[in-house]
């Protein structure tokens, strides 16, 4: 992102002065791309455990 910051500024300084109180973009897609990672991670360990389900439901019939 340096081309970016060189057109438009830092955005971490930017939002500690002219936007006080809010996040930088960049922290906001570093939350974003961790909650996202998270949300993934957790809707993939349950299909794991469904077709664990339905495979041992299927041994004992």
């Amino acid at each position: 992102m340096g081309l970016l910051d060189r057109l438009l500024g830092n955005d971490h300084q930017r939002a500690a002065t002219k936007y006080a109180g809010r996040e930088s973009a960049t922290d906001r897609a570093a939350r974003q791309r961790r909650e996202n990672h998270r949300r993934r991670g957790i809707a993939k360990a349950a299909r794991q455990a469904e077709k664990w389900e339905q495979q041992d439901r299927r041994r004992f019939r």
